[in-house]
């Protein structure tokens, strides 16, 4: 796939996102996420940072923070923060169209809005109905990387099945687990919330190795 289609693909993730967050109520930006040590409002701030963030500027906070990436990230994410929600969820609708990013595949820029953009939408109730297409080139990276999240790691000797989407993978003889492809991808990136939305005997295995 063309770098314009997945920018795309981004983009139109980040703008879905941008809509559920503006009907939020003030309440709502302090709920805890699934991303445990952040509120919703620190998960739309951190993925703010991330598109704002390029090569040069991440380099120079890797130097900066001595490869602690955990003390890089919670710097960038207290710059996007901003005064209150409102500039919060300002500063990322400014970022939707970015095409700025640390030196990482596009794709992984792609899971990140996806996984965090349900960090944020499963504690609050919301629901997106995502492209199938999105869902699956995600999941494609996902069982054999793992540069971002130890996806490919939590799915070593697996068998993956998604029961919504062509995406398949992992070991042919290993244990199965299926589910639907979001299910899949987010027992990937170690969110045991969706334990229960996974089939199979290798569905334990997966949503316990977050």
């Amino acid at each position: 796939m063309s770098e314009s289609k997945l920018w795309g693909m981004v983009h139109a993730e980040r703008a879905a996102l941008a809509e559920d967050l503006a009907g939020l109520k003030a309440e709502q930006w302090n709920t805890g996420s699934l991303c445990t040590e952040f509120t919703v409002r620190e998960v739309v701030a951190h993925l703010t940072a991330g598109a704002n963030l390029g090569p040069v500027r991440w380099m120079a906070g890797v130097i900066r923070y001595r490869f602690d990436f955990d003390a890089q990230v919670a710097y960038q994410l207290a710059q996007q923060l901003g005064n209150d929600h409102d500039e919060t969820l300002e500063r990322f609708r400014r970022s939707i169209t970015s095409t700025t990013k640390p030196p990482i595949p596009i794709v992984a820029m792609l899971g990140e809005v996806i996984v965090h953009g349900e960090d944020i939408r499963r504690p609050l109730r919301i629901q997106r109905d995502y492209p199938i297409a999105t869902l699956t080139h995600v999941a494609e990276y996902y069982h054999r990387s793992n540069m971002t999240v130890p996806s490919e790691q939590r799915s070593r000797g697996l068998r993956l099945c998604a029961t919504d989407g062509p995406f398949s993978g992992g070991v042919q003889d290993g244990a199965l687990v299926s589910g639907s492809t979001l299910a899949l991808i987010m027992a990937m990136a170690g969110r045991s919330a969706y334990r229960a939305e996974l089939a199979g005997e290798g569905a334990g295995v997966i949503a316990g190795s977050g």
